[in-house]
């Protein structure tokens, strides 16, 4: 048997001894764990190292090291597939460079745990049974030791008095929190969150039966906006989009919402959210008319891109 074969079929026996689910029992999951050692086919165990390594380059690596090729497209699998239970167990870890990162940035990269560093690096020798028996005695404390690392870099939103939900650090995540926080009581007040997404699981918060109760139906192929608050004074559906995920509401996505929303019982508005007027200026020539402008670092007014329905003096008094 190649070398090659050797460590592969090594890193799944590893896997099935560390007790993950079956679905990551197999030649990706293995691949996974040697890139994350970097662990080519003519190094001994003993030579795991721990380089700090993105999805893209894990691919890279098997294709190179190990004659492996995966289409671009299974990016997701592995990332969801492999990594994410990796991640979970504690035999991973997510952006330890730089915690706050956020879930879907292009930089994101992972790295062995040191205590699975250790553990692999005895691998073939006869200390492995006792310090596999000894790891898997604390692998759940382990496991929620990095946990509870991931959570405290997590970003908390208030949708509710006294109830918040946790979303993934980043840039995104901000402004969804601000879009809840201070958009929301400023021009719904009373508006009740009924979904809010999340880079790191699209269906952060959700009121499913709220919004059935509307008359609209999605699933999770529905490309739903980042924020929908509904505002029962005024029975509208505000559906708002966070600049910081796919654009504004140009023509485009003016026309898959009114889609993906016809049987709302509810008004619909629909609203872009900037983090600033800067960003703002960057997308000046795609806002689709019909639509209203917020920009977080104003949040006590708006921007009507609605023709004459607005035209008119203001009381300055």
């Amino acid at each position: 048997m190649k070398n090659s074969d050797k460590h592969i079929a090594a890193a799944n026996k590893i896997l099935l001894d560390l007790g993950l689910p079956r679905a990551q029992q197999n030649d990706r999951s293995a691949l996974c764990l040697l890139a994350l050692i970097n662990l080519t086919p003519g190094k001994a165990w003993s030579d795991a190292a721990n380089p700090l390594i993105g999805i893209t380059p894990i691919m890279d690596w098997a294709r190179k090291h190990y004659k492996k090729k995966y289409a671009p497209n299974t990016r997701e699998t592995v990332r969801r597939q492999s990594m994410h239970q990796f991640v979970n167990a504690g035999i991973a870890l997510y952006n330890p460079d730089e915690p706050v990162r956020p879930v879907n940035s292009p930089k994101a990269v992972y790295q062995v745990s040191p205590e699975m560093l250790a553990l692999l690096r005895s691998y073939g020798t006869e200390a492995w049974k006792g310090n596999l028996t000894s790891y898997l005695a604390t692998r759940e404390s382990l496991a929620t030791k990095y946990a509870k690392v991931r959570e405290t870099n997590r970003i908390p939103v208030q949708i509710a008095p006294g109830k918040e939900i946790q979303l993934s650090p980043g840039a995104h995540s901000d402004l969804i929190r601000a879009i809840v926080e201070s958009f929301g009581p400023h021009f719904a007040p009373g508006g009740i969150l009924v979904y809010a997404g999340d880079t790191g699981d699209k269906w952060g918060y959700f009121d499913q039966r709220r919004l059935s109760e509307l008359g609209v139906e999605v699933d999770s192929h529905g490309k739903m906006p980042d924020v929908i608050i509904y505002y029962p004074d005024c029975n509208w559906l505000l559906l708002i989009e966070s600049v910081t995920s796919h654009g504004p509401v140009d023509g485009k996505r003016h026309d898959e919402l009114t889609k993906l929303f016809k049987g709302s019982k509810a008004g619909l508005v629909y609203v872009t959210a900037f983090p600033d007027r800067q960003m703002m200026a960057r997308y000046l020539p795609e806002i689709a008319w019909e639509t209203e402008v917020w920009v977080a670092d104003h949040p006590t007014h708006l921007i009507h891109f609605n023709g004459t329905r607005f035209l008119g003096p203001h009381n300055t008094s």
